[in-house]
């Protein structure tokens, strides 16, 4: 009988071929019991993306909540800082990333809502291709004025731009930037012309207002904060929706009438690469939204001029889509785009 003759076999078999058996069936047996035993994220560290070089505000924040995250999480959290195209380069390398959980990106609003809405060279699409956990913090910029310039405000600014079109000069940080694309709404809805003078950073921009090279210039809260406290530069007001308790004197954008319910925010987040699971993706939202409650960390960001996001995966990608579409319009009707 088959069942026999095969019992049979295994009775005359070698007892080094039976035991070389048996060691293989029992570690076949265990591997279920080892995968189980070793989940998300006990196999090896997280690497964490930073677009920029190391030193600048979104590293510090990347270091900042890496660090938190790791102690919740019971793992190492790496920086791995991938400078260059001003965002572009590290998040396209996210992107890449085999999406098992142990590659996110801090991501920001320059290469995540607006590079490839501005760079034809950007073949990524961020909404398409990330995956969001969650806003990190949002921050303000803040419009700074030249010593001299007959404007207080953004209500006499306006008036004194719509007195001499094309003649009041602003900088940013560079041609379809978020601070590029805010003062195209400005000029947009106010109905002003003036003149864009990108740059390569804050420092730049700061120098050129204060020395009178450059009518106004936008600098995030960080730079922009010490300079109006110390009385170097005057303020003549703030993107947020309401004015920000560091420099509360000065006045937001959104109280001048022609800018009524106007607010542009930068923002930094954390993403996976698409198809990361769905448990791993909730349990980061979780530890972030842990992370991001802590007294030391939300006085930190403060310090930073930035207020902690809030928010599950989901609205953060409804945030992230309207404001993708708010972006996409004022790029079509200003014509912008990167050469």
């Amino acid at each position: 009988m088959p069942g026999t003759c095969f019992a049979a076999l295994i009775f005359m078999m070698p007892k080094t071929l039976l035991a070389a058996a048996a060691g293989a069936a029992i570690a076949a047996a265990s591997l279920p019991v080892a995968h189980a035993a070793n989940p998300w994220p006990a196999a090896k560290p997280i690497t964490l993306i930073v677009p920029f070089s190391a030193g600048g505000n979104v590293d510090f924040q990347a270091r900042l909540i890496g660090q938190k995250l790791g102690e919740r999480l019971g793992q190492s959290v790496i920086v791995d800082n991938v400078p260059g195209a001003g965002g572009v380069l590290g998040v396209a390398k996210a992107i890449n990333a085999r999406p098992d959980g142990y590659t996110i990106v801090m991501g920001f609003d320059g290469p995540v809502s607006v590079a490839q809405l501005v760079n034809k060279a950007v073949k990524y699409d961020a909404e398409r291709d990330l995956a969001p956990i969650g806003q990190v913090s949002v921050a303000p910029v803040v419009l700074m004025a030249r010593p001299g310039l007959p404007a207080k405000n953004m209500a006499e600014l306006i008036a004194l731009a719509k007195a001499q079109p094309g003649k009041i000069s602003y900088g940013t940080s560079g041609v379809g930037t978020v601070l590029h694309l805010a003062m195209e709404m400005v000029q947009e809805r106010a109905g002003v012309q003036m003149v864009h003078v990108p740059y390569r950073g804050g420092a730049q921009i700061s120098n050129d207002v204060m020395g009178g090279q450059v009518d106004t210039g936008y600098l995030v809260t960080t730079s922009a904060t010490p300079l109006v406290q110390q009385g170097k530069l005057h303020a003549l007001g703030v993107t947020s929706a309401q004015r920000i308790d560091s420099i509360p004197q000065v006045p937001a954008f959104a109280e001048t009438p022609a800018l009524k319910g106007l607010e542009i925010n930068t923002w930094t987040g954390l993403f996976a690469p698409k198809n990361t699971p769905a448990p791993i993706v909730t349990r980061l939202a979780t530890e972030l939204s842990t992370v991001l409650q802590q007294a030391e960390v939300r006085q930190r960001l403060k310090d930073g001029g930035a207020t902690p996001g809030q928010g599950t995966p989901v609205q953060f990608a409804a945030f992230l889509q309207k404001e993708k579409a708010a972006y996409a319009a004022i790029v079509r009707s200003a014509k912008i785009e990167q050469e």
